[in-house]
């Protein structure tokens, strides 16, 4: 069958979204708009159980997070949902070292805002379907990217292929766009594993996140909407697995132990789910008319909540970047190609520099060699008493980009169609 036989039962896009979980979602609703026509292809559908963006762990959105969302127009419909976080204990467990945060010191209404991916997972797919330039392939599953002269051809289990000009990794930590593309990943295993659970407490919660250090991991105590707490706690993999088995009430009472008494007495826990945590980083994020966001770019361990944050970033770079490209342009692949080597050097500053910070949080905290824990733990008093280094941490939820995304300053994208803000 010759190929223009072919192509009169092919899909064409200008670009293909392979993955529509938080991030691809906020990508393809920053794009609309903006004259390119987009096709997104997810596995599985929004309510399905096995959709790990949609499910009861919570997310921490900075500021810059919620500045992005208020500009796409989808915060009204996140905000009722979201618990702020006003203060943040970080503490050394059974050790002296503490710091202690306030947002009213720094003249911020909050440091962030906690949600479920569920319900920030329900705001995004609403806005999506009101989307006119935006094609759903779901489910379906991505097979194959294959290289034409004009485009690459995307295969799917379900549906014509589809005739791409771009295609955009949003498909996680084992990237088959990465891998299309033939661009490595770093990956390093912490050997840990996160439980995740809500919890209700005698003490309903009060806008304060707590951050303690152990020795197997952090453990993070978030607040929730309707004055619950989401735990993340982190275990070695066989301890998870035993503490993933207990009942209801052993399981609070070991929670319970390992924690404390600062949030009161825990009186129920809703369902439990563990998540290995590693390390994923690719050091290129282009190819080949392809180019990967989200955790298909880093998968970062989940302490300081900064994964989803910096990969919201990633979307809207990449939005600002492509929205000033015409239909011509980005079929033009030396243009493209100049196109995303901007959006990559844009983004390494930030995925560099907050990538480092999560990996060293976690690695110098359980670190037990002599001296190491006396000193983090008088590195934590002496940041207590700082401002100074109390405000740099108040803004690391902007990253470390020399210039904020457009979207986070509160600015409309510019478009490669008119040309206008």
């Amino acid at each position: 069958m010759s190929r223009s036989t072919q192509e009169s039962s092919w899909h064409r896009a200008d670009v293909v979204m392979i993955g529509g979980g938080l991030v691809g979602a906020s990508l393809a609703i920053a794009l609309s708009g903006s004259g390119l026509s987009m096709l997104m292809i997810e596995g599985v559908t929004p309510d399905a159980s096995q959709q790990p963006s949609f499910d009861d762990r919570t997310t921490a959105l900075g500021n810059g997070s919620r500045k992005i969302f208020e500009t796409l127009g989808v915060w009204s419909m996140i905000s009722p949902h979201a618990a702020p976080i006003r203060r943040i204990h970080v503490s050394d467990a059974g050790r002296f070292g503490f710091a202690r945060l306030d947002c009213r010191e720094h003249d911020l209404e909050a440091f962030g805002y906690v949600v479920t991916n569920r319900q920030l997972g329900a705001a995004l797919q609403a806005r999506l379907s009101e989307l006119p330039d935006l094609d759903l392939r779901r489910p379906a599953v991505c097979t194959q990217i294959e290289e034409v002269d004009d485009g690459l051809i995307v295969h799917t289990d379900t549906g014509a292929p589809v005739l791409a000009k771009l295609v955009i990794g949003a498909d996680g930590a084992k990237s088959l766009v990465r891998a299309s593309a033939g661009l490595p990943a770093e990956v390093e295993d912490y050997g840990q594993t996160a439980l995740i659970a809500h919890v209700q407490t005698s003490r309903p919660a009060d806008g304060t996140a707590y951050e303690r250090f152990t020795s197997r991991g952090p453990f993070a105590v978030l607040p929730l909407v309707g004055g619950h707490y989401g735990v993340v706690w982190t275990l070695d993999p066989a301890e998870a697995e035993r503490v993933l088995a207990l009942d209801e009430q052993d399981f609070l009472a070991a929670l319970q132990q390992q924690f404390g008494w600062r949030i009161g007495r825990l009186l129920r826990a809703g369902k439990r789910q563990t998540y290995p945590l590693k390390l994923s980083r690719a050091p290129q994020i282009v190819g080949p008319r392809r180019v990967l966001i989200g955790n298909a770019a880093q998968a970062l361990h989940p302490v300081a909540g900064q994964g989803f944050n910096l990969g919201l970033r990633d979307a809207a770079t990449l939005a600002e970047v492509l929205s000033a490209q015409s239909q011509q342009s980005v079929g033009d692949a030396a243009v493209l190609s100049q196109a995303l080597l901007a959006y990559a050097e844009a983004r390494e500053r930030d995925r560099t520099g907050i990538t480092r910070f999560t990996d060293g949080l976690v690695k110098v905290f359980s670190r037990e060699d002599p001296l190491v824990p006396a000193l983090r733990d008088l590195a934590l008093l002496l940041f207590d008493l700082s401002p100074q280094a109390k405000q740099a941490m108040s803004r690391l939820s902007w990253g470390f980009a020399k210039e904020m995304p457009r979207l986070a300053r509160g600015d409309r994208l510019r478009t490669g169609v008119s040309g206008q803000p």
